[in-house]
C-alpha cells in the first residue's frame, strides 16, 4: 500500500501553537485581501455605483458560468508598494460559457482604471499564463491608460501587453474584450488588439487621444461620443464588432463569443476520477511549524492534499532530506517533490534530477512543496561537490518541458529557491503559504555575514571595530530583510501568483493543473534517465 498514514497529533500542544500561529496569519491575509476587493474605497465605489455601473468583480462574476471556482491571481499585488493593492485589476482563470479563460478585469474605482507599474506587471503575468498554457482571454476593460505619474517606468514596458495579445492571436489562442467605460490611449488598443471586441453602448469610449488632448494637440473642439463613443465604433470606425445596449447585454455577447470558439484542450483529460485526501485539510494548520526556521515532515502535507493521501514514493531511503514520489491530485498525474529538513545535500540534489528526468520521460507535472534552507554548505561539501550536485538539479528544472507548480510553504532561500522550481525557473503557478520567507539567506545569518565582512575590512585596515554602531546595523538589517522577505511583500511585487489560505492550496493546484492541460503535456526529449 502507498497510501501516506499520518502520524499527526491534533491533540498536543504543537499542534495547537501551530494552528494558532497560521490562523492569525490567515487573518491578516483576508485583511489584507479585504483592500483590494475594496477597490479605490467606499466613495469611489459608491459614486461608480451612482452612474448605474457594475464593479470589477460583479462583472467578473456574471461573466463566469454559475458554480464554477474562480481562481483569482496576485491579489495582492501593490501590497507595500505605496500602491493600492489589488493594483487597480483583477486577474484570475474560471470557466466562461464551458471554456477555461484567463479573465482580466480593469478596476475603475482605482484612479479611474489608470495602470500603474503593479498593474503592469499584474497584467503581463496574466497574459504570460494565458499563453504558456494556451489559455482564451476575455478582457474587461475600463481603463484611463497609464497613470501619467510613473510614466517613466510604464510607458516602455507596457507595449508588452500588445506583445502578448498579437502572440496569442498568432498562436491561434482567441481573446475578446468587453468595453465598459473608458479606453484611452494605451487601453483603446487593447480592444484593437483582440480578436473580438463588444462595446457597451452611451458608456463605452476608446480613443488614442480624449478631447483635452485633441485640443491641446490640434485645437479641435471635440465632442466625446463622435470621437471615440460605442456608435461611433460600430457604425463607422469599425473596432467595434458588437454593439451592447448595457454592461449585462455585453456580457451576455461576450459569453456568446466564447461559446462559438468550440476550444478544446491539447493535453490529456484527468486519469482518473477525483478521490479526496484521506485526512481534513483543516489540519494543515497544525502541520506547518509556528517558526519557519523550524522543520517539518511534508508527507503530514501531502497527506491531507492528493488523492486518496495516496503517495508512491521514490527513493524513500536516499537523500532522505527531499521526499519525491508520484501521485494524482484532483485526477490529474503529478510529480511530488517536498522539502523535509530544509537543507538540501548532494544526494537531494542527484535524487531530485534523476526524478525530473524520469517526470519528462513520462510527461507527468511537477508539483515542488518548498521549505528549504538552501544547499549545504561547508569544506567537506564543497569538496564533495556540492555546487557540481545543485547545477544538476537546477539545470533538470531549467529544461524540463511538463508543467511546474511550485508552493512556497515556509522557507525557500539561496539556490535552493531556483532548485525547487522558484519564480525565476518560470514555473506554470506558483503560489505561496502565508508564513513563508523568501531571500537570499534567513535575516539573521544575512545581518550577521555582513557584521563579519564590516569586522574583516575593518582588521585588515588596522581601525577598531566599533561593536555598538555594529548591533544597530545588525538589528535594522534583520527588519529589512525579514520585512522584504516575507509572503505579503513577496506577493505585493507579483514574485507569486498569490499567497493561499493552506486549507485551499488542493483546489487551487487543481485549477492550475486543469489551466496547465489546456495546453500539450509533453516532457523533453533527446536525453535519457542518466544515473549519477
Amino acid at each position: 500500500m502507498t497510501v501516506l498514514t499520518s502520524r499527526l497529533d491534533t491533540s498536543g500542544a504543537e499542534y495547537a501553537r501551530n494552528r494558532a500561529a497560521l490562523l492569525a496569519q490567515v487573518d491578516a491575509l483576508r485583511a489584507a485581501s479585504a483592500k483590494a476587493v475594496g477597490g479605490g474605497g467606499e466613495t469611489y465605489v459608491t459614486r461608480h455605483r451612482a452612474r448605474g455601473r457594475l464593479l470589477a468583480r460583479e462583472r467578473v462574476e456574471l461573466l463566469l458560468d454559475p458554480d464554477t471556482a474562480f481562481l483569482e491571481l496576485s491579489t495582492l499585488a501593490g501590497w507595500g508598494t505605496g500602491s493600492a493593492t489589488g493594483a487597480g485589476i483583477v486577474t484570475g482563470i474560471g470557466v466562461v460559457s464551458g471554456t477555461e479563460c484567463v479573465v482580466i478585469a480593469h478596476d475603475p474605482t482605482v484612479r479611474g482604471g489608470t495602470m500603474n507599474p503593479w498593474t503592469l506587471r499584474k497584467n503581463l503575468r496574466a497574459l504570460e499564463i494565458a499563453r504558456v498554457n494556451r489559455l482564451p482571454v476575455v478582457y474587461l476593460v475600463e481603463s484611463g491608460g497609464a497613470d501619467l505619474a510613473s510614466q517613466a517606468e510604464l510607458f516602455i514596458p507596457f507595449g508588452r501587453v500588445f506583445a502578448e495579445l498579437t502572440a496569442l492571436s498568432a498562436a491561434g489562442v482567441p481573446s475578446v474584450a468587453l468595453v465598459f467605460g473608458g479606453a484611452t490611449a494605451g487601453g483603446a488598443y487593447v480592444p484593437a488588439m483582440c480578436d473580438h471586441a463588444v462595446l457597451v453602448d452611451q458608456q463605452a469610449q476608446v480613443f488614442l487621444g480624449g478631447p483635452p488632448l485633441v485640443k491641446m494637440a490640434t485645437g479641435e473642439d471635440a465632442d466625446a461620443e463622435q470621437l471615440g463613443g460605442a456608435a461611433m465604433h460600430a457604425r463607422v470606425s469599425g473596432l467595434a464588432d458588437q454593439l451592447a445596449v448595457d454592461e449585462r447585454d455585453a456580457l451576455r455577447l461576450g459569453r456568446a463569443v466564447v461559446a462559438r470558439w468550440h476550444w478544446r484542450k491539447a493535453g490529456p483529460e484527468p486519469r482518473a476520477a477525483p478521490r479526496p485526501p484521506r485526512y481534513p485539510a483543516e489540519e494543515i494548520l497544525g502541520v506547518v511549524s509556528a517558526d519557519h526556521r523550524v522543520p517539518f515532515d511534508p508527507r503530514e502535507v501531502l497527506a491531507r492534499l492528493v488523492d486518496d493521501s495516496d503517495l508512491d514514493e521514490y527513493k524513500p531511503l536516499y537523500g532522505t532530506s527531499l521526499v519525491t514520489g508520484w501521485a494524482t491530485l484532483h485526477g490529474y498525474d503529478v510529480g511530488v517533490l517536498a522539502n523535509h529538513r530544509g537543507v538540501l545535500f548532494g544526494e537531494e540534489a542527484e535524487k531530485a534530477t534523476e526524478f525530473i528526468l524520469l517526470a519528462n520521460q513520462s510527461d507527468t507535472p511537477l508539483l515542488f512543496l518548498a521549505n528549504t534552507t538552501g544547499y549545504m554548505v561547508g569544506t567537506r561539501y564543497e569538496q564533495a561537490g556540492i555546487i557540481k550536485d545543485g547545477a544538476k538539479m537546477i539545470n533538470a528544472v531549467a529544461n524540463s518541458t511538463v508543467p511546474h507548480l511550485t508552493v512556497t510553504m515556509a522557507a525557500s532561500f539561496g539556490a535552493g529557491n531556483y532548485g525547487m522550481a522558484g519564480r525565476a525557473l518560470d514555473p506554470r503557478f506558483t503560489f505561496s503559504w502565508p508564513g513563508m520567507r523568501q531571500a537570499v539567506m534567513g535575516a539573521t545569518q544575512l545581518a550577521g555575514v555582513l557584521s563579519l565582512v564590516a569586522r574583516a575590512s575593518a582588521e585588515a585596515r588596522g581601525r577598531p571595530f566599533d561593536e555598538q554602531a555594529d548591533d544597530g546595523r545588525r538589528r535594522a538589517v534583520e527588519e529589512q530583510i525579514d520585512a522584504e522577505s516575507r509572503a505579503f511583500a513577496m506577493s505585493g511585487r507579483v514574485y507569486d501568483d498569490g499567497v493561499l489560505d493552506p486549507r485551499d492550496t488542493r483546489d487551487a493546484l487543481g485549477v492550475a493543473l486543469s489551466a496547465t492541460h489546456s495546453a500539450p503535456v509533453t516532457g523533453r526529449r533527446g536525453f535519457g534517465v542518466f544515473r549519477m
